[in-house]
């Protein structure tokens, strides 16, 4: 079946009981037993069937056989990093989202797992012996540096690690990373996976049947579990999968050609695919205030991933948890300005653009 119809399809079956074509909204906490202790369904925070279709829905579009849903996407970056144990060390790509570099620094390292934060984008990068995990994005937020996902998955085995990819800016419609030899794909499912800015979810999916019961039990037991309602409004926005990412690709690269022709950029950074495009504009921090404050079709905000365009300063709002030298080191300058481009007619957004390159020059 072509991704195109699993989006619409995949985990979802028309309601045993009534015929409905979508997937209810089981919103309850508990069910009745036929014996005590012996039912398909026993409390929501370990099964729910609206979550269950979300479930099976994700596996199918990556290829998996497991689809583990959660509460936030920052949810399911712990839920893999409590698999592991005090010592173990995990080699991380140097340009992450801030979230996942605060977690990584600011709990799990008190705990005594080590992370070393490399660019896992160069082909000669080598993973070091005793490496218990690699975590790579891939394109990387916010530099949308690409990695030779193949490459990384054999150099993690050979020493005994496994391969945790980060698929939320790509999605399973321009990457599938299972088949290319990870071992786990985690999403962000608040951004293009739901697609409209209206739920919160994370979602881990893998064919090993090893972590998949390490994840369901971390699911269950720690309890960082979707409601009802976001799985349905994430199923809902499903649908539009395939649909929204031609969009998004077809403006980005449209607008991304015409901003290579501005004297007034000094740098645009995209990775050929999607609708993630960040740029660096020339001149200071003051401009690019001013830039990002002075459009309206672009909307001032954090996160990505929906129908509607948003634009923001990584230095000092989604990466404002990175360390200031860090930033530098890795390139996240305080004038690089980045883009979600959403599906409204290109012509706008340009002209809104056009717009905020004037209010940037004063």
């Amino acid at each position: 079946m072509k991704i195109e119809t699993q989006v619409i399809h995949a985990g979802q079956r028309p309601d045993p009981l009534t015929g409905a074509v979508m997937t209810p909204v089981y919103q309850t906490s508990t069910y009745a037993q036929k014996h005590p202790g012996v039912a398909e369904w026993e409390y929501s925070r370990t099964h729910n069937p609206t979550r269950s279709a979300l479930q099976d829905c994700l596996a199918a579009l990556e290829g998996g056989t497991h689809g583990v849903c959660f509460a936030s996407g920052l949810a399911a970056v712990d839920t893999v990093v409590r698999t592991l144990n005090p010592g173990d060390h995990v080699v991380c790509g140097d340009d992450v989202y801030g979230g996942t570099y605060r977690l990584f620094n600011t709990v799990f390292a008190k705990v005594g797992i080590k992370f070393s934060f490399v660019d896992l984008s160069d082909p000669d990068i080598e993973i070091p012996e005793g490496t218990t995990m690699v975590w790579a994005e891939t394109p990387t937020n916010p530099l949308l540096k690409t990695s030779d996902i193949a490459a990384l998955a054999n150099k993690s085995h050979a020493v005994g690690a496994i391969l945790v990819v980060d698929n939320t800016f790509a999605t399973p419609i321009f990457q599938r990373p299972l088949e290319l030899g990870a071992d786990v794909v985690l999403h962000s499912t608040t951004k293009y996976i739901g697609g409209h800015s209206d739920v919160v979810g994370g979602a881990l999916i893998t064919s090993n049947d090893v972590l998949a019961e390490q994840f369901t039990t971390l699911q269950n037991s720690v309890g960082a579990v979707p409601g009802p309602w976001d799985c349905f409004l994430t199923l809902r926005g499903l649908k539009t999968l395939s649909v929204r990412m031609a969009r998004h690709d077809e403006n980005a690269k449209a607008l991304v050609a015409w901003m290579q022709e501005r004297d007034d950029v000094a740098t645009v950074i995209y990775p050929g695919f999607g609708g993630m495009v960040s740029f660096v504009l020339k001149g200071d921090l003051d401009a690019a205030i001013r830039f990002v404050k002075a459009t309206k079709v672009f909307t001032l905000a954090e996160s990505l991933g929906g129908v509607e365009s948003l634009i923001e300063l990584p230095a000092i709002m989604t990466h404002a948890s990175v360390p200031p030298d860090v930033r530098a080191k890795i390139g996240i300058d305080d004038g690089l300005i980045r883009l979600s481009v959403g599906i409204e007619h290109m012509d706008d957004q340009r002209a809104d653009l056009e717009k905020a390159f004037a209010a940037a020059a004063g």
